[in-house]
């Protein structure tokens, strides 16, 4: 047998080879993770020459390469895990026995800074690893056909100061929901004490909560209402997330399967852009944070029964819940924190990955910083007071789920580190590194290489490589701080909560939110410049100083991207348009059908394409038809944008012509899961161009409003 039919052979049967009955013995696995770990150990410790790790990291680069290309499914992503992870150890193995011995104070100082930042780094990498290595795809499990035994459920919506405009589509989404009547019960939970709100639940006959004080915020408004309400499952949406009808159809499946489940979680979709997608104009282009964690990372956690509640878009069976006190109220991410709890219990948590509700992103950079120092908090709050890695109850995959999960968020300060370390050297001299630029090169090279290289490949159409940069690199100073307060005092701090709503009349630069990546940046930029000077004048280790101006390079250009983010565009709609095309029927006043469809929707609007003939003019009064199967939706409206590509502003609307709207587009089974997953992968190196891209707008813009404007006084001064 040849090595080619060898190779074909070998890999037509992974599979088998994989499942064989062997591997079902307790003993032969334990035997087989003893000699794996056993050469992982060889490999990671043995100490080698310049050359032969130079050797050693090209052959790992070549094989993580073709492993890429082969037909070995998900194996071959696993492969990439074991290579990734041998690189990334030898390399700190390697920091920790040589390059640690320092002639000063300064470079102890910021040698073992960088080197604490580093482990951390591949600390949370490894944990990844695991945590992702075989995401579940659950199926769908069908409901008993007899509809009487489906279980009954109370559909919680909390609110304290969103607009009633986006409560209310939320409200009417829900009452869209297929599940018998009889079965649901929907409650507004309103901590804002509003009248409006409470007259708004009367007229859409929903139950009205509220209470006299606002204690433990929104886990206290939800334990009121457990408190009051008896069905055996609790369905949980913020109040600017609008379910699909077919929520609990999709999600019930599972409960009545396991009866120790506990938790069904499903994605949290935004139908409007955040911060980062809207200032930088890459909605749908390029994936957002939350992509990564919904698209992979849950997913991840539901293989090791790790997956955790999100406060939204989720499903909770009312015992466990309640045998664990109700939603936790010692933490502000209580979502996180009362699933802990219910897995001490030995209850199991599902994922699945369908969006079946879609809310509002946070609209300005400012209010996005608010969020994330809330959830960072509360993660560093329950690493401190319920740290998954002590106590009871949890197997080793979940208690590594879940530090994996709050160690996330301790990235402000390796975060910094990174950003600030190469200034070390090139503006105090320190040897942050006790070792050659060359061995440097070598150990460090294939380990971020390869490490870029893997998670691309998990991450798929969820995250392109270095946007995590970007991202971590915009909020690092603004979670430091509020981190390590948390870790220090725990129950300190206040509840914030996220408004969402709101419009940005005129584009402005939010400079008290851009200042620290500003400062940053400028550090840089003059460590670019001071790397050249030095250069220049021939001063010596010439690869050290090549090494650190490639750093400073590198951050100056994720910094200066980030530095976009705090350009807030102008936003004047309360409502985000919609993209999605929707058969549609057009009645003017004469009569006259037009048959179209939609180009996109909001619930104070549409868009319509006509056919090619026909053109509207602005101020036309209209009559919209758009149909879901036996539903139709008839509203009033007045077109805004003339032409043959028309807008369309709803009249005022009833509250049944709303409910109609409602339900023939938000509610709508599929409406958020063809929009999923659609970002185009890219290569590493790719996705570091397209950052580029926006470093060289703000590069541009520095540009235009400094030097030009100068020029521009000094001819005026002539």
């Amino acid at each position: 047998m040849n090595k080619y039919s060898l190779k074909q052979f070998f890999l037509n049967n992974f599979d088998a080879i994989i499942n064989a009955k062997i591997w079902q013995n307790v003993l032969m696995r334990t035997v087989a993770l003893t000699l794996c770990l056993g050469f992982l150990y060889f490999v990671v410790s043995i100490d080698l020459t310049l050359y032969q790790q130079l050797a050693f990291g090209l052959l790992s680069i070549i094989v993580a390469i073709k492993l890429n290309n082969a037909r070995w499914k998900s194996y071959g992503l696993i492969a990439l895990f074991a290579i990734s992870t041998t690189a990334l150890i030898r390399y700190i193995v390697w920091r920790y026995n040589n390059t640690l011995t320092f002639n000063s104070t300064l470079d102890n100082f910021f040698g073992t800074g960088l080197f604490l930042a580093e482990t951390y780094i591949i600390l949370v990498v490894l944990i990844g690893y695991i945590q992702t290595i075989w995401p579940l795809k659950r199926e769908i499990i069908a409901l008993p056909a007899d509809i009487d035994s489906w279980p009954t459920v109370d559909l919680f919506i909390p609110t304290y100061n969103e607009p009633l405009s986006v409560v209310k589509i939320t409200i009417l989404a829900a009452q869209s929901i297929d599940w018998p009547k009889n079965k649901l019960n929907i409650y507004l939970l309103d901590d804002g004490k509003r009248d409006d709100f409470r007259d708004f639940c009367t007229e859409a006959q929903v139950h009205y909560m509220s209470r006299d004080n606002n204690e433990h915020h929104k886990a206290g408004n939800l334990n009121l209402a457990l408190s009051k309400t008896h069905g055996e499952f609790v369905a949980f949406f913020d109040c600017d997330h609008i379910p699909t009808r077919a929520f609990l159809q999709v999600t019930m499946g599972p409960f009545l399967k396991d009866p120790k489940l506990a938790l069904v979680q499903t994605p949290h979709w935004f139908y409007s852009p955040d911060p980062f997608e809207r200032n930088l104009n890459t909605y749908g282009e390029v994936p957002n944070e939350g992509e990564l964690f919904y698209g992979v990372v849950q997913k991840g956690n539901d293989l090791w029964n790790a997956s955790f509640f999100c406060g939204s878009c989720a499903v909770i069976r009312r015992a466990p819940l309640m045998e664990v006190g109700g939603i936790a109220v010692e933490t502000v991410t209580e979502d996180a924190h009362t699933s802990l709890k219910m897995s001490r219990k030995g209850y199991n948590t599902a994922f699945i990955g369908i969006p079946l509700a879609a809310g509002l992103a946070t609209e300005s950079f400012s209010r996005h910083i608010g969020q994330r120092i809330r959830w960072a908090r509360g993660m560093a709050q329950i690493f401190r007071t319920d740290n998954p890695m002590l106590g009871r109850g949890l197997t080793l995959p979940q208690r590594l789920c879940y530090l994996n999960a709050m160690l996330h968020f301790f990235y402000g300060l390796p975060r910094i580190v990174l950003l600030t370390a190469p200034l070390a050297y090139l503006f105090f001299d320190a040897a942050i590194y006790n070792a050659s630029a060359t061995m440097v090169l070598v150990y460090a090279f294939p380990a971020v290489f390869l490490s870029n290289m893997t998670n691309t490949v998990a991450s798929g159409h969820h995250r392109h490589s270095f946007w995590s940069d970007v991202y971590e690199s915009c909020l690092a100073w603004f979670l430091l701080v509020p981190v390590l307060w948390a870790l220090i005092r725990p129950k300190s701090g206040s509840f914030n909560v996220t408004t969402k709503g709101g419009v940005v009349e005129e584009e402005y630069f939010d400079w008290k939110f851009a200042l620290p990546i500003l400062i940053l940046l400028v550090l840089n930029i003059s460590g670019i410049i001071v790397a050249l000077v030095k250069l220049y004048f021939g001063a010596d280790a010439y690869g050290t100083l090549l090494l650190n101006l490639f750093w400073v390079s590198i951050n100056s250009m994720i910094l200066a991207a980030g530095v976009n983010v705090a350009m807030e565009a102008k936003q004047i709609r309360n409502t985000p348009r919609i993209s999605s095309r929707l058969p549609a029927t057009l009645i003017l006043s004469n009569g006259k059908t037009i048959a179209c469809h939609t180009s996109n929707f909001s619930s104070a609007g549409v868009g319509l394409t006509l056919p090619a003939n026909c053109i509207l003019n602005e101020g036309e009064q209209v009559r919209v038809s758009i149909v879901r199967g036996d539903k139709e939706a008839l509203v009033p409206g007045t077109v805004c944008n003339g032409g043959s590509n028309v807008g369309i502003n709803f009249d005022a609307l009833t509250l049944q012509q709303l409910r109609d709207i409602t339900a023939v587009t938000f509610s709508r089974a599929e409406m958020w899961l063809q929009k999923t997953g659609k970002s185009t992968p890219k290569s590493p190196f790719a996705s570091l161009s397209e950052i580029f891209f926006y470093s060289r707008i703000t590069f541009s813009r520095a540009f235009k409003n400094v030097f030009m404007r100068q020029r521009s006084i000094a001819k005026d001064v002539r």
